[in-house]
């Protein structure tokens, strides 16, 4: 099922049934079981037509996410390693993106908290002070406030690659700026983890024509969505949740860099398509 928010309430798509209800956002998600919660709101939720659901989307769709914090992980597919690796060797440090892909530990970092996040159909920055911009494709996971994973999202986690490779320590600059996460459209809940046939796919159009296009499977991550999860609550406590972006197994090549203007669409198996276009801060 896709859970959505939006400005006029909590919509939901089951079994091609749409339903509304107006429970706060953070309770409704923090849930042990949060497939089986939904299930048991149907019977008093309110039924809608396909055209209410339809034209609540289009006009009043928020990214899923209310209080909750957003993290990341990195260099969690070897395509992303060797992009880093590529990026960084000029400032000396490549070497650091090999020994974390191999290590027993993952790369987490801050990536943004709910006021920087956008949704579906809206703008994302890239840095005025950066040469080289990319969007990074991502599961993103939602976890509750017990480290349960109970839903996923699709993710475009912004980069600085110009910025990142000059020095591994403007990780953050380059990675946690305004606008420099979107997340949407919906929640995907399922009763079972999601397949890891799952394919992620992503194109970037720049007046209407095709600049970048790519997908990979789910399955080709190094490491597991529980144990990023579990890394994430080793040493952290979140009240209401927090949001967990992957990783990417899709890197454009070293001469592409996003321009304003562009349209970035990537796309996730049963959630659907986030789409957004490319602005600067002004």
């Amino acid at each position: 099922m896709q859970l959505y928010k939006t400005s006029k309430g909590n919509l939901l798509s089951f079994n091609g049934q749409m339903y509304q209800n107006n429970h706060d956002w953070d309770t409704l998600v923090n849930q042990d079981d949060l497939y089986a919660h939904l299930i048991s709101l149907l019977p008093v939720s309110d039924r809608l037509t396909d055209k209410a659901f339809n034209e609540t989307i289009e006009q009043h769709l928020l990214p899923p996410v209310g209080t909750q914090e957003l993290w990341a992980a990195g260099v969690t597919y070897l395509r992303s390693r060797d992009a880093r690796m590529e990026e960084s060797k000029q400032s000396g440090g490549a070497d650091f993106y090999q020994k974390v892909y191999e290590a027993e530990r993952p790369e987490l970092f801050f990536k943004a908290l709910p006021h920087r996040i956008v949704g579906h159909g809206t703008e994302v920055y890239i840095r005025k002070d950066s040469t080289w911009n990319v969007p990074e494709p991502e599961l993103t996971l939602f976890i509750n406030s017990a480290g349960n994973i109970q839903a996923y999202t699709i993710g475009n986690d912004m980069s600085s690659r110009s910025i990142e490779g000059e020095n591994p320590l403007y990780l953050p600059q380059a990675k946690s700026y305004e606008k420099s996460a979107a997340l949407g459209p919906c929640l995907y809940v399922t009763k079972q983890p999601i397949s890891p046939e799952t394919s992620i796919s992503i194109n970037i159009s720049r007046n209407n024509t095709i600049m970048f296009e790519g997908s990979i499977q789910v399955n080709r991550m190094k490491r597991s969505l529980p144990e990023l999860a579990g890394y994430l609550y080793k040493e952290c406590d979140f009240a209401t949740g927090a949001l967990l972006m992957t990783g990417t197994g899709i890197v454009p090549p070293d001469n592409f860099t996003l321009l304003v203007g562009d349209s970035i669409s990537i796309s996730i198996e049963n959630i659907g398509t986030l789409t957004n276009t490319v602005a600067q801060k002004k």
